[in-house]
């Protein structure tokens, strides 16, 4: 199971690298996360350098894309070379999860006729010219595209890639484990209120269950049953 975070030049890390945190604690054979980039390494807007781990042309062969933002994305869907590859994105055939600016990228596409979506108020106004109804909230999906708006939403598409291609309960895992000590139950529900209502009714239990690797502990008591240690 492979997932591509489409990363470009001046990116915003929150966006890529929260996802790609939390993505990562789940504890699966082939589970794959990858920074997808145009070139060999991209720096943030804030100057932190990361190298790619996959080419945009796989990611869009992947079985879900997340489109992170960035300072610069505004030029990215200016950019034909990259565009022309991102065409073939197809959420027919894999999920397909915007951030912020990245909303702007994917209206671009043209995948978002029809479709509400969230984004950052800076892009709000970029992404209303591109045809798209914006709602005020940080979170919203129909089928297999999603949405989200604000830097700290990023974990509200994790946890709905994680419901969508394993199970609910190993998304509560992934949240759970990355939550501040204290606030675990408060994050996950949170969590759960924003996503869940977008879910569809076969998406809750895929993959190896909850009660298999948990045994009789409580739902919250998950660390080390489907995530990875640090």
């Amino acid at each position: 199971m492979h997932i591509a975070i489409l990363t470009f030049e001046a990116y915003n890390e929150l966006d890529s690298l929260i996802a790609l945190g939390i993505l990562n604690r789940v504890k699966r054979p082939g589970w794959r996360v990858s920074i997808a980039s145009p070139t060999p390494t991209v720096r943030s807007m804030n100057g932190v350098v990361i190298e790619s781990t996959a080419t945009l042309e796989e990611a869009c062969q992947a079985d879900a894309v997340i489109v992170g933002s960035g300072a610069k994305t505004r030029e990215v869907v200016e950019n034909p070379a990259i565009m022309d590859v991102l065409r073939g994105l197809d959420p027919s055939r894999q999920l397909l999860a915007a951030q912020c600016s990245g909303t702007l990228l994917v209206a671009k596409l043209g995948l978002l006729q029809d479709v509400p979506a969230c984004t950052d108020l800076t892009t709000k106004p970029w992404v209303i010219a591109a045809g798209v109804e914006v709602l005020n909230q940080p979170f919203y999906a129909k089928g297999n595209v999603a949405t989200a708006g604000g830097c700290l939403a990023s974990h509200y598409l994790a946890t709905w890639v994680i419901a969508r291609l394993v199970s609910l309960k190993a998304a509560e895992a992934a949240v759970h484990y990355v939550a501040p000590v204290g606030e675990k139950e408060e994050y996950i529900a949170r969590a759960m209120r924003n996503v869940l209502p977008y879910l569809a009714e076969d998406t809750t239990d895929r993959g190896v269950s909850f009660e298999e690797v948990a045994g009789d502990r409580p739902a919250l008591d998950l660390v080390g049953s489907l995530v990875d240690p640090q």
